[in-house]
């Protein structure tokens, strides 16, 4: 990626068929930290990272699952470009999230991803 790669997360970058998220459940990789799960699954170098959120009713109701969502995909597209290799990424909210700042749910996802070594090493 070059240094001024856009921030931008497009629709076509979202997961949204059945398949794709029983493929991940099935064959990827789960952690848990914090306010979310992170289930994933590393992709060729040829393709791009995609991502699902998921939300259930028992956070909220709509306003306060779309407010999850929002945080969430904030979260991916703000650190996309610092992923190792390309992977499908899913994203589901725990209760806890529901009360966190921007700066909580960043940690925690952060924290994740390390977890998972899904973050580029930094020298």
């Amino acid at each position: 990626m070059s240094a001024r790669a856009p921030l931008t997360l497009p629709r076509a970058r979202r997961i949204k068929q059945g398949r794709d998220f029983a493929r991940l459940k099935a064959k990827g990789r789960r952690v848990v930290q914090g306010c979310l799960i992170v289930n994933w699954m590393e992709l060729p170098a040829d393709r791009q990272s995609r991502l699902a959120v998921i939300t259930t009713r028992k956070l909220g109701n709509a306003v306060v699952r779309s407010r999850c969502r929002r945080l969430l995909r904030e979260c991916f597209r703000l650190h996309q470009h610092d992923l190792r290799e390309p992977a499908d990424v899913i994203l589901v909210a725990r209760a806890s999230l529901t009360g966190k700042d921007f700066t909580g749910v960043e940690k925690d996802y952060l924290t994740a991803l390390r977890q998972a070594k899904l973050l580029k090493t930094t020298a």
